[in-house]
């Protein structure tokens, strides 16, 4: 049976840059991608992190104090958050900022010694970028631009819609065409089994040979082309057989 690639595309959006610091995260965006195929699933959440946010992360991702006050703290979003990552392969832009994150934030729970890497793995797609085409901007907008991603209703940043944006981004640039080329495989492959293969036991096939009479008609009419043409290709193959 086919194995199923699964992976979860993320992204986080922040207090501030430095958990160190005291900063926490306020947003979760999760989209799953089945066999580098996006599916409905996802996983959207907005969190209270009981601090106040700094003027400068306001103005990148728009999401204010006031909006986050009635919002779950991160202990009562996290079980769904472990259930829906746990084991599969995490696709993130600049991972260390988020894995920092999220790691701060699950040592902050008490009892919980879990971290990022025990419960994934971690695919950065800054890191590829940067491999892939040195000298390069690789951030998502220009990621964007480069493939021609159509990122035009972002005009602020949002942890889901960025996961939106980079899942299609890692499909792209990590050979896209391969879902096109599996998809193909996967179609010949039904159709194969679709043939109905006659059994190799199966009674020979009755030949029916032509009568004299049929034999002695088909001259005639060949004879009538040979004339009415000039010499009908077909005799002109035999002459040229027997020259």
């Amino acid at each position: 049976m086919k194995q199923h690639l699964r992976q979860v595309v993320l992204d986080t959006e922040t207090t501030g840059l430095v958990p160190k610091e005291g900063h926490r995260i306020i947003e979760i965006g999760c989209v799953e991608l089945i066999n580098r195929r996006p599916t409905q699933n996802h996983f959207h959440v907005y969190i209270n992190p009981d601090r106040i946010i700094d003027d400068d992360a306001i103005r990148v991702h728009g999401i204010t104090n006031e909006f986050l006050l009635d919002k779950p703290r991160f202990n009562e979003i996290v079980d769904d958050y472990i259930a829906f990552t746990k084991g599969a392969e995490l696709i993130i832009h600049n991972a260390p900022f988020d894995v920092g994150f999220l790691d701060h934030e699950l040592g902050l729970l008490i009892g919980e010694q879990r971290r990022t890497a025990q419960l994934s793995t971690v695919f950065d797609t800054l890191v590829y970028a940067r491999k892939k085409y040195p000298g390069a901007r690789n951030s998502l907008d220009a990621l964007c631009k480069r493939f021609g991603i159509d990122n035009s209703h972002r005009e602020l940043h949002g942890a889901l819609l960025d996961a939106e944006i980079l899942a299609e981004v890692y499909v792209v640039m990590t050979g896209g065409q391969a879902s096109l080329l599996e998809e193909s495989s996967e179609a010949n492959e039904q159709s194969t089994q679709q043939i109905i293969r006659l059994p190799e036991n199966r009674p020979s096939l009755k030949v029916i040979r032509c009568t004299s009479q049929e034999n002695d008609t088909h001259d005639q009419h060949m004879a009538m082309i040979d004339k009415a043409s000039g010499g009908s290709m077909w005799n002109k193959s035999e002459k040229n057989s027997t020259d």
